[in-house]
């Protein structure tokens, strides 16, 4: 296939699935399978493609984002608590995500692992929407810390491929008692420091990245950017109208069976 197609085509995917509880790195690995193209050849396009959906939570929340700046600058008490319920919610990640990155480059390589997680993870969310009721939204500042920690433990499990950062978020916060708008939008803003560290850990891990040697050229680079990018800011503010309303279960289904197609797929 066309390098640009393919680009397109991987953005279209990064920004439809990376705030989803459906695992975008997980919809990468499988595509690299179907599509067959080496996925050496595209780590740095991988990379900054996911940077476009961040641009899209940052874009979509900047209101937020910037009232709560000046809220911090201020030392204003809702201010200080979002900052440190973000904050605590990033750690875990950042601490085990640098202490199992060889493990993690490991399991990056093993579509059959994500098709697994994805099955495992739909029935986990089918299982929480049954015994969880619906619970009020207080926004993120208004969570405490040990439920903004306790949420950042559970996203590690998003180190697994195919288990999904925004559905371990989303599913872990809900279970301790979140809301389901305020689980949504705190999955949104962690993924941005936790999206931006794991980027900057690839790229300086990497001397080909950091000298900014792109196997694959900046035009399709772009493309898919922009591409994940605009999809992300249609998905976001979609998702948490839907799941506010309907829950988290059409996500589950499609899951199970992504999963199981892929199982069947590599088993022939």
């Amino acid at each position: 296939m066309d390098n640009t197609i393919t680009a397109i085509l991987l953005g279209i995917l990064e920004g439809l699935t990376e705030f989803l509880p459906v695992s975008s790195t997980g919809h990468l690995i499988l595509a690299q399978a179907w599509f067959g193209y080496d996925p050496a050849e595209w780590r740095q396009f991988n990379i900054v493609i996911q940077l476009g959906a961040i641009l899209a939570v940052v874009v979509a929340y900047f209101g937020t984002f910037w009232n709560m700046g000046m809220g911090l600058l201020r030392r204003e008490e809702q201010s200080l608590r979002f900052v440190r319920n973000i904050l605590l919610g990033f750690v875990p990640a950042a601490i085990i995500g640098l202490m199992a990155k060889d493990a993690i480059d490991a399991m990056l390589e093993t579509p059959m692992v994500v098709a697994v997680a994805l099955i495992v993870g739909g029935i986990a969310i089918l299982v929480l929407e049954k015994v969880i009721p619906p619970r009020e939204d207080t926004g993120v500042a208004g969570m405490s810390a040990k439920t903004a920690l306790a949420v950042g433990c559970v996203q590690c499990l998003a180190m697994i491929p195919g288990t999904s950062r925004s559905g371990a978020t989303i599913m872990g916060a809900l279970a301790m008692g979140v809301g389901r708008k305020t689980a949504a939008e705190f999955s949104f803003f962690l993924a941005v420091p936790t999206m931006l560290g794991a980027a900057t850990v690839k790229i300086l891990d990497d001397p080909a990245l950091l000298a900014g040697e792109a196997t694959i050229g900046w035009t399709e680079i772009a493309l898919g950017f922009t591409a994940a990018f605009v999809v992300a800011l249609a998905v976001i503010k979609a998702f948490v109208a839907y799941v506010s309303k309907r829950g988290f279960a059409p996500f589950a289904w499609y899951r199970i069976l992504l999963g199981g197609a892929f199982i069947a797929w590599f088993m022939t």
